[in-house]
């Protein structure tokens, strides 16, 4: 990687020499600091990085320069799911997708050819010319799944989750009402969707449901694997 990062030095001076952009070598510094870090990164997290070894920069010029490097091919852009922006790597001839926490927001990278040439043969099958593709998974992570409870209320529930019902807490009143509902102890659950004020969307079967806060507190579900 090292000799890739070397030729992509040269290369970027190259590119940017002949298109007579200004302050090169300020933009310079960006390159090799970016080029240091394997991390999906911010602008203003490499901004910290670049003060941080003595390079007074502001986060606008970072940023500038980290657009001027997508467009010449040198960095990714990506929002993910929280819409923050965030730049890697772009080495030539090289693809590789993403799994995201949703508790700590870390981003592992990972390449699978039967994926790719699974992707490919579909395109094909369909008559469809791929240009470029992206594969994002969104779960939970082995050092968070780690650190979580067994048991938990439907509160702490992540949307998409699947969970089992173990019990239904706060007296008669509540779990009537559940029952009610058609919701019981047992039953395999999906988080569909978060609305606002802690209400969750859950599905059971083919069958939607609207939870409220108070109520799903008191539904006590365990993850199903």
């Amino acid at each position: 990687m090292k000799r890739t990062h070397k030729q992509e030095k040269k290369q970027f001076e190259k590119l940017f020499k002949e298109g007579n952009i200004d302050n090169f070598e300020d933009r310079f510094k960006v390159l090799d600091t970016f080029l240091q870090t394997e991390n999906h990164i911010t602008s203003a997290e490499l901004t910290q990085m670049l003060n941080d070894t003595g390079h007074d920069l502001d986060n606008s010029f970072v940023r500038e320069t980290l657009n001027l490097m997508c467009n010449l091919g040198f960095a990714y852009k990506n929002k993910f799911d929280n819409g923050v922006v965030r730049y890697e790597h772009r080495h030539l001839g090289h693809h590789h997708d993403h799994m995201i926490c949703i508790k700590c927001r870390k981003i592992i990278e990972f390449e699978e050819g039967e994926i790719e040439n699974l992707q490919i043969k579909i395109a094909v099958a369909h008559g469809f010319h791929m240009l470029q593709h992206k594969m994002e998974l969104y779960g939970i992570c082995s050092e968070c799944l780690k650190e979580r409870v067994k048991l938990m209320t439907l509160s702490m529930a992540k949307e998409g989750e699947r969970l089992k019902v173990k019990d239904i807490m706060g007296g008669t009143g509540a779990r009537m009402r559940l029952l009610s509902m058609g919701i019981k102890p047992e039953d395999e659950i999906e988080v569909v969707t978060t609305i606002s004020r802690g209400q969750l969307i859950i599905a059971i079967k083919s069958s939607r449901y609207v939870i409220g806060q108070g109520l799903s507190q008191k539904i006590i579900v365990e993850p199903v694997k």
